[in-house]
Formats: C-alpha cells, structure tokens, sequence
C-alpha cells in the first residue's frame, strides 16, 4: 500500500503513552480513540468514515495503517465504559476519565480550548488495515 499521500498522526502528547498507544493498536486491543470535537475545529482534519491514516510512533516512524469504520460525537460527560472499553487503555470507566480528562485539559492548554464534562468528544472506531514492519 502506497502511504505517502496519506494522513499520519501518533497518540497521545509524551512518548511514553504515545507508543503505549500504539502498542495495543498493533496487537489488536486498541480499536478506537477519543478526541475533543473543539480540538479538530481548531486544528481541521476531521475524520470520516472510510479514511485511511497511518499511525505513527512518536519518532514518526509509520507503523501502521487504519482504517475509520465508525465515528460518533458524544458529550464527555455521557460515554460510557461500553463505549470506552473499545480503547482497549482502561478496565473501568473511572480510570478512562481521570487518563481522558488530563489528556483533554493538557491539550486544551496546548491548542486553545478549555475541558469541560460537557464538551463533545469525537469517538473514531477504526480497523487495522496494514502493520507497516
């Protein structure tokens, strides 16, 4: 598969989490991610159904290619562990809100907006399509 005209991206803002992140997405426990709908009206580049993007390390060494099958935009205050579960990072709804709203208000001070419990959250379930070696 030809990559280079597709969008790539890594997790997460340290180098630790992000190839953590990247970890469960190559052995199959990582099938969504979460990220703040302000974030995306900011920065641009929402995602739809169907796109491809490459996974990156924190190096920027592709190590992947997905592929979006589902996307919702949910309040933050309103997922629930059934629907958290799918980023296969936490084993209760407690541990994925607490990791969920660090990242949020680090993020927020990062590119402009600020956590709230009601902000929306884009949901992008996705597919590994491609392990780049």
């Amino acid at each position: 598969m030809n990559i280079d005209n597709l969008e790539k991206w890594h997790f997460e803002l340290t180098e630790k989490a992000c190839n953590y992140l990247l970890d469960l997405v190559l052995i199959g426990k990582k099938r969504a991610t979460s990220s703040s709908l302000k974030g995306f009206q900011l920065e641009g580049g929402m995602p739809k159904i169907g796109d491809l993007s490459v996974i990156t390390d924190w190096e920027g060494n592709p190590r992947c290619v997905i592929k979006t099958t589902n996307i919702r935009i949910i309040p933050y205050k309103d997922i629930t562990f059934d629907i958290a579960r799918l980023e296969g990072e936490d084993d209760n709804l407690d541990s994925w809100r607490a990791n969920h709203e660090k990242f949020f208000t680090e993020e927020g001070k990062e590119i402009g907006y600020e956590f709230n419990e009601d902000m929306d959250v884009v949901f992008e379930e996705f597919e590994v399509v491609e392990i780049i070696k």
